[in-house]
């Protein structure tokens, strides 16, 4: 079978929530630029409309759904649409999420005692749940309602390496919530496999994107992470792009209730 073959996804109609820019662009673009028919959602509507438009202008197959993933009864009715539009749901990216705020150490390694565990306001902890645990419960129940009738769907969920370590320059309730967003993703593939739908994570380590109000383009930040990723540089968004097309394409059919890791080695820990 040529590469053509097994990355094939002409075709095939996908979501991508976060999808206006980022880790969640990058994937949208990816499955466009192969012949996909692409859903962006997105609660930034500004941000959404600039890439729908430059995508389309391209020649893409691409629409733009405005939506808070945190919002069920407007997610639920988000997918129905895209359903509508294309006929039917094939591949969703799992990628909307927020980030974890500051940690319990600053980036030159000083306590921060708002971040500190006793600290932790309900309100924080709720907000890191919703934002990166239940709104990927309530797209994969939406998807799975689209998927079922036709025996087959890839679901692609973006976790983070955070899922696998402890990490003390992240908010503490991220850490958790991440854990628990793989953990659902192997219930998830476990259940489902039997009605043809895969279901698989992406563990990023540190991207360039503007998650946390781009606060990896701030230059202590960017060089903490700098330093102990062995690599000794953070990725561009588009460094996604592989990784996307291989899980929603023919070339990963037997592989579901995986977590692939994408770190530049960062879970290794440090080469100096």
């Amino acid at each position: 079978m040529k590469a053509e073959e097994l990355f094939d996804v002409r075709g095939l109609a996908t979501i991508v929530t976060g999808g206006a820019s980022g880790i969640g662009l990058a994937c949208a673009e990816v499955m466009a630029a192969n012949e996909a028919r692409v859903t962006l959602m997105d609660r930034n509507s500004i941000e959404l409309e600039k890439a729908v438009g430059r995508l389309t202008a391209d020649g893409l197959d691409v629409r733009g759904e405005v939506v808070d993933v945190t919002d069920r009864v407007r997610l639920n009715l988000a997918f129905d649409a895209a359903a509508t539009a294309y006929g039917r749901i094939d591949v969703v990216f799992v990628n909307a999420g927020i980030g974890g705020g500051p940690g319990f150490l600053t980036a030159q390694g000083v306590r921060n005692p708002d971040a500190a565990f006793e600290n932790i306001s309900d309100e924080r902890w709720n907000t890191a749940v919703a934002g990166n645990l239940s709104s990927v419960f309530w797209s994969i129940q939406a998807a799975v309602r689209h998927m079922k009738p036709h025996k087959s769907g890839r679901i692609i969920v973006t976790t983070s390496i955070a899922a696998l370590k402890t990490e003390s320059g992240v908010g503490t309730p991220y850490m958790p919530v991440k854990a628990g967003a793989a953990h659902l993703v192997k219930q998830a593939a476990l259940e489902l496999a039997g009605y043809g739908i895969l279901v698989n994570a992406i563990a990023p380590g540190p991207f360039l994107t503007n998650i946390s109000g781009g606060k990896m383009f701030e230059p202590a930040v960017r060089s903490y992470h700098e330093r102990v990723v062995p690599m000794k540089r953070l990725a561009q968004p588009d460094e996604i792009k592989g990784l996307a097309l291989f899980l929603a394409s023919p070339a990963s059919s037997y592989i579901t209730g995986t977590q692939i890791v994408i770190d530049g080695g960062a879970t290794l820990g440090s080469a100096d």
